[in-house]
């Protein structure tokens, strides 16, 4: 099943399976930040993973968006090569559409796309020319990004919804997208930022990861403290002793598995990363939060990946 490629590993041994994402990847290694976004939305009569990458340095913002394919062998129309998933059994292909904008290259921030998936025609469609971004390589507002399918937008992220259905004269997608997983790239020197949404239409957290010293590996005894909307949810004493571990939280009466892992922070040598895993439990039926407002077919699959770069 589809949530099987997010389950959070125990004691971070089975490893993350994530869709491939190599616009991630080399962002991380020029030092870039990096935010990519997985949903779960119908296309060509099948639930796919349809992957979203925004990256961002000093003078550039990017866009990636690529399209899980079926299960088969050679290359899909669009020339993309289908490689093998990483189980030794099935391949998959996939198709992309890369936007890369710098500010005088300004008629990259508007245009469109089209690739094959599975012989159906997919179209994706953008406008960021008046995108307005913040420290975050995701843009907060003014903008559109749209994914056809079938005469349908299977896929709309920005506010932008009514620009997006007059250029693509297309109707909305019966079936909603689902937001399934966030990994973030964040670099600091000892405080690091990211937001997520625990709940499907619940409210948007501030996630704050700090520490009590910048010189994680000098020898000196550190604490990590993790905030959610500015509580202390996890503190964490000693951490050169502790630099592995995981805590149940309560967020609004809803449960969210903490997992990190801090081992590359202390020991490591060079730029180095710590991860952070953020997966909500589906609550009971019996629970409080499963019988308030929201039902139980509310809370999605979602899980959040934070890779913490610190810098000195």
């Amino acid at each position: 099943m589809m949530q099987d490629l997010f389950s959070v590993p125990s004691c971070f041994s089975s490893g993350e399976k994530l869709p491939d994402v190599p616009a991630s990847a080399a962002a991380t290694r020029s030092g870039q930040s990096a935010v990519t976004l997985v949903y779960r939305a119908g296309i060509a009569g099948h639930d796919r993973l349809v992957t979203v990458t925004w990256c961002r340095n000093l003078l550039t913002h990017g866009l990636s968006v690529s399209i899980e394919g079926s299960t088969g062998s050679g290359k899909d129309k669009s020339g993309r090569q289908c490689g093998e998933d990483g189980g030794g059994g099935a391949k998959s292909c996939s198709s992309a559409c890369k936007v890369e904008m710098q500010p005088w290259h300004f008629w990259r921030k508007y245009g469109a796309k089209q690739f094959q998936v599975d012989g159906e025609a997919i179209d994706v469609v953008w406008d960021l020319r008046s995108a307005r971004f913040s420290d975050e390589p995701e843009p907060l507002t003014d903008y559109y990004v749209a994914v056809v399918s079938g005469e349908e937008v299977v896929l709309l992220l920005g506010n932008l919804k009514k620009d997006a259905f007059r250029r693509t004269g297309s109707r909305p997608s019966l079936q909603d997208a689902v937001l399934v997983c966030k990994k973030e790239h964040v670099f600091s020197k000892k405080r690091f930022l990211t937001k997520a949404r625990f709940q499907e239409r619940g409210k948007l957290h501030d996630i704050s990861i700090e520490c009590s010293s910048s010189n994680l590996n000098g020898g000196i005894d550190v604490d990590m403290v993790i905030k959610i909307d500015g509580s202390v949810n996890v503190l964490v004493r000693h951490l050169q002793w502790k630099f592995r571990g995981n805590e149940c939280i309560s967020i609004n009466q809803l449960k969210v598995q903490v997992y990190w892992d801090a081992h590359d922070w202390l020991f490591g040598t060079g730029m180095r990363h710590a991860l952070f895993i953020f997966k909500p439990e589906v609550p009971s039926p019996s629970s409080p939060s499963a019988t308030s407002d929201l039902s139980t077919d509310e809370y999605s699959d979602f899980c959040l990946f934070l890779y913490a770069w610190k810098v000195e």
